[in-house]
């Protein structure tokens, strides 16, 4: 079966540390399901520098994660500095939720949380 995201990423950053690896996912868990729906109304509401802020935010996390959701969040910074409709942005919003969301169910199973 797939991840949606890197293991070995991670056990790489935590050097094998299994108690910080779970510190890793807890805090990922955390802050990035209210930062994602956050960024979600703001593309919503075309709110272009918000959902820029919270896409730009989320970035580090993502790619520390190794999640492939990458490119989706660079077209929504994209998107925020053009004024191009919300409907071209659409998409890649529902790929980094679809993703994102395996990702948090994955972690709270890889990581009994």
């Amino acid at each position: 079966m797939t991840k949606y995201y890197a293991k070995e990423n991670l056990s790489e950053i935590a050097d094998g540390d299994q108690d910080f690896l779970k510190i890793l996912a807890q805090t990922f868990l955390d802050e990035i399901p209210p930062d994602l729906h956050s960024m979600e109304e703001a593309i919503e509401n075309e709110n272009r520098e918000l959902a820029y802020q919270f896409a730009h935010k989320m970035k580090p996390n993502i790619e520390m994660f190794g999640i492939d959701a990458l490119k989706d969040i660079t077209s929504i910074e994209a998107w925020s500095k053009t004024s191009k409709s919300k409907a071209t942005v659409l998409p890649h919003l529902e790929n980094v939720l679809s993703t994102l969301n395996h990702v948090f169910d994955e972690l709270r199973q890889d990581f009994q949380l």
